[in-house]
């Protein structure tokens, strides 16, 4: 089936409808004006949106990654979350993020100063480069070295290099599910200078709790520090998403951000969700996942 046909299976009526069997019995749908792109990679069907209210969406396998309206939210939370909690996050390894809008976070960060990124798939890096400019502008840091290659393969070759890694990848099905496996932690500690820090994109605690507890189980066989912290996306499955956030180091303090930002420092990196309060307080669970999760 080609990523058209199975466009077509999803947009009904003029309404992209998100049914996917890892969020059962609820879907999210969005108005679509127009089909903009529709491609299939070597690795998952790329599509983008032109939608009526939230700008354009890209979505791979039929599941939406971003979309203009909302993705500052959790691009700036993903991102900012573990490069404040560091004292010093001077080379910071992105993962996956092909639309550009991680790296264009990190190179806002007064302390970054060098950034690797590892993205598996070229035609997503190509289709937001065309369609997703805002978000794309990232690939122009200065700070950046982009490479189109395996995240896992990368790691097995370079240990002890990062302070801070970001995994900036789409929900555990194709290229992305090995991303969340037991192995992958143990790259991403042997990566990390001795007190790096980690932020994964982590679901949501409203559909898959269970698959994010086995998920942090994971990490905490590799990590003496691990949280989850939670950030609103309306347009993401249940409008929250998680992050598997960690530290080598056993004393880390990920709550408490190490650089506290002034209003005129939120004003000058233009962020619109992330700010020092909002990161102590997104550590805050509701008791049925903080039970589950912590115990």
């Amino acid at each position: 089936m080609s990523c058209c046909e199975s466009a077509k299976n999803q947009i009904k009526d003029g309404w992209f409808r998100e049914i996917n069997d890892m969020w059962p019995g609820q879907h999210l749908a969005l108005k679509v004006e127009e089909v903009l792109s529709c491609e299939k990679s070597k690795y998952q069907d790329v599509m983008m949106l032109r939608t009526s209210n939230h700008g354009r969406a890209l979505i791979l396998d039929g599941i939406i990654q971003c979309t203009e309206n909302d993705e500052f939210a959790y691009q700036e939370m993903i991102s900012f979350l573990p490069l404040c909690a560091h004292s010093n996050p001077e080379k910071v390894l992105i993962v996956g993020g092909g639309d550009g809008g991680v790296a264009r976070e990190v190179d806002k960060h007064p302390l970054v100063k060098q950034i690797v990124q590892v993205e598996i798939d070229q035609k997503v890096i190509d289709v937001s480069k065309k369609y997703l400019p805002n978000m794309a502008k990232g690939f122009d840091s200065p700070k950046l070295d982009l490479k189109v290659c395996d995240g896992f393969e990368y790691m097995k070759n370079h240990k002890n290099e990062f302070d801070v890694i970001i995994t900036d990848s789409s929900d555990p099905i194709g290229p992305a599910t090995a991303l969340f496996s037991e192995s992958y932690f143990s790259l991403l500690k042997d990566a990390l200078k001795p007190n790096g820090i980690i932020c994964s994109q982590g679901g949501t605690v409203w559909a898959g709790v269970d698959y994010i507890k086995n998920t942090l189980d994971h990490c905490r066989k590799y990590f003496k520090e691990v949280r989850y912290p939670v950030a609103s996306v309306p347009t993401y499955p249940t409008g929250q998403i998680g992050f598997f956030m960690a530290a080598l180091n056993e004393n880390a303090d990920l709550v408490t951000p190490k650089l506290k930002l002034s209003n005129e420092d939120l004003d000058r990196y233009n962020l619109k969700y992330y700010n020092s309060d909002i990161h102590a307080a997104c550590f805050v669970l509701p008791n049925f996942a903080k039970k589950i999760l912590y115990g």
